[in-house]
């Protein structure tokens, strides 16, 4: 069955805002500072914290505090899980798109 679990919402939540689907990437390539995540984007440090704070509550990072920089890591399983939804819709609609390209053959021989 398709999972449609909290934790799998929280996930497509957090990927729906290109800032944070930008983080994501950069974090791709490795830990960064919240500081390092934030140089890019013309927004306050505060709100590139609310950022993290909203991807760590849906598992796609951790921070860890290593003296007074807080690094972020990516966290490869909650991409994992909708990797895996993702796999599984593909899946059902090529069935169903195959069957429905057999139904077209079918009628265009009829004819």
């Amino acid at each position: 069955m398709l999972d449609h679990s909290p934790q799998l919402n929280q996930v497509f939540h957090a990927l729906a805002d290109p800032t944070r689907r930008a983080m994501v990437e950069r974090l791709t390539r490795g830990a960064a500072s919240v500081s390092q995540l934030a140089a890019p984007f013309p927004v306050s440090l505060s709100a590139i914290g609310q950022h993290v704070q909203l991807l760590e509550s849906s598992g796609l990072v951790r921070t860890v505090k290593k003296g007074r920089v807080r690094q972020v890591e990516l966290q490869p399983a909650a991409l994992a899980a909708a990797e895996d939804w993702f796999a599984a819709h593909r899946a059902m609609w090529e069935r169903r798109l195959d069957r429905l390209a057999v139904l077209l053959d079918e009628d265009e021989d009829e004819t």
